[in-house]
């Protein structure tokens, strides 16, 4: 583990999206952090200590040469090809470099179980495409050392600037129907809450597989409209989706790697937080 004198250099591949950019804000403070970006940007290119990145189109070896990170934090979107392809250089460097990498996985690598929550040792099996992809990346960086590989499992991520919520929004103030999936329980979190998290296992040199949702279940469509009550008062459209006649689980559970309870979430203690950063007058 670093001291405080030799602090980590953090990479966040993906420092532009919502969940890289809120690490970026929280790490920032505290560790010398880097990330990358797809889009030009002026904010970006005038930031030292931006990249641009396009997974699609550039060799991540050359920002790991500029960078020489301790510590790589990989949220990635774009093609799934080019993501593997570049998951394969980022096992490579840490294979052979002082260096850990926190993988940004999804709950979907348990979409084919649908009876019950997915813990951190059950077999990940995907129906999904994407589901598919993430088990190909996370079973790469399992065989590297254990010690080198943190893999995050996220279900719903909401905060003031999530696409979720903001697709919520646009409904709302476009007067279109709110899809919901009555039959869907899952587990949520919030930007702000996973973020504490991975600060959280950085300090504490933590590796292996963490589930970070909310520690209670929900119904999709209970927890949407308690979440569009809270955004206003006017009514609201709902097409309820129903893929299945029966319930169906996409929960990721934490049992065998649990944080300590300060870092602990529900689903109302959530509502509440967004409650708190909700300012919207349709």
């Amino acid at each position: 583990m670093k001291t405080p004198d030799n602090k980590h250099r953090i990479l966040i591949l993906g420092a532009s999206g919502f969940i890289g950019n809120a690490l970026y804000k929280e790490l920032a403070p505290y560790f010398k952090t880097f990330g990358t970006y797809h889009i030009s940007n002026k904010t970006y290119e005038n930031n030292q200590h931006f990249f641009q990145y396009r997974v699609e189109e550039d060799d991540v070896f050359e920002i790991l040469q500029a960078v020489k990170p301790s510590i790589i934090i990989s949220c990635l979107r774009g093609d799934f090809h080019a993501q593997v392809i570049a998951h394969q250089h980022i096992a490579e460097y840490v294979a052979t470099h002082d260096c850990k990498i926190i993988f940004f996985s999804s709950a979907n690598v348990f979409d084919a179980y649908s009876k019950y929550p997915s813990y951190e040792d059950d077999k990940t099996l995907s129906d999904s495409i994407y589901g598919h992809f993430k088990i190909k990346i996370e079973n790469m960086l399992l065989r590297l050392p254990k010690k080198n590989v943190v893999i995050i499992r996220l279900p719903m991520v909401f905060g003031t600037q999530s696409p979720r919520l903001k697709e919520i929004k646009n409904h709302i103030i476009e007067d279109t129907a709110i899809e919901v999936f009555p039959n869907l329980i899952m587990n949520v979190t919030t930007d702000f809450k996973m973020t504490q998290q991975v600060h959280y296992m950085i300090n504490r040199s933590k590796h292996g597989v963490f589930h970070l949702g909310s520690s209670d279940l929900v119904h999709h469509d209970d927890f949407i409209m308690e979440m569009v009550a809270l955004i206003t008062s006017k009514s609201v459209r709902f097409k309820q989706v129903y893929t299945t006649n029966e319930d169906r689980y996409l929960a990721v559970m934490p049992k065998s790697n649990k944080l300590p309870k300060h870092l602990h979430m529900s689903s109302t203690e959530l509502l509440e937080e967004l409650d708190n950063y909700i300012n919207y007058n349709p």
